[in-house]
């Protein structure tokens, strides 16, 4: 059996191709999405591209549901809604977000890329915001020196 909002996927997220995101969406109660999200080549990489902005390109226009659906998407990936107010700046990005935007691209440098060498490389402060059931549904492992820092540093 396929991926379920309920039980979570029967493989990481990540590895998902385009019929077990079709199916998910199915799950979530929007069977009439399944062909645009086949047809856009939507796979569990490429779910971080998935929000309110992107939905209209790809055909779904109620706005309901591209709510819904982007907060599934959200829930999925572990990732925090950002948080949109008046200000000039860009609204706070939580790491997994942003790690998981690297790993939507394909090719080796994407497939070897760890969320701890991310997190290094890019010069970000070594917390995790993702939850170990979440960790479980992307594939995403993250190093136990990572997890120590981050507790060390919440002290």
């Amino acid at each position: 059996m396929g991926p379920s909002p309920e039980r979570g996927p029967a493989r990481p997220v990540l590895a998902w191709g385009t019929a077990e995101v079709a199916e998910w969406v199915s799950g979530l109660g929007f069977p009439q999405y399944q062909e645009c999200f086949r047809a856009n080549g939507i796979t569990g990489r490429r779910l971080i591209l998935v929000n309110c902005s992107s939905l209209p390109a790809m055909g779904i226009t109620d706005f309901k549901h591209m709510q819904e659906i982007s907060r599934h998407v959200r829930e999925l990936l572990g990732i925090e809604e950002p948080v949109f107010s008046r200000s000039i700046a860009l609204p706070y990005r939580d790491n997994m977000g942003l790690f998981l935007e690297q790993k939507s691209r394909s090719g080796q440098k994407a497939d070897a890329l760890t969320f701890s060498q991310f997190v290094q490389e890019a010069g970000l402060e070594p917390r995790s915001t993702i939850a170990p059931f979440q960790q479980a549904q992307t594939g995403v492992e993250i190093d136990a020196v990572l997890l120590l820092q981050s507790t060390h540093t919440q002290d």
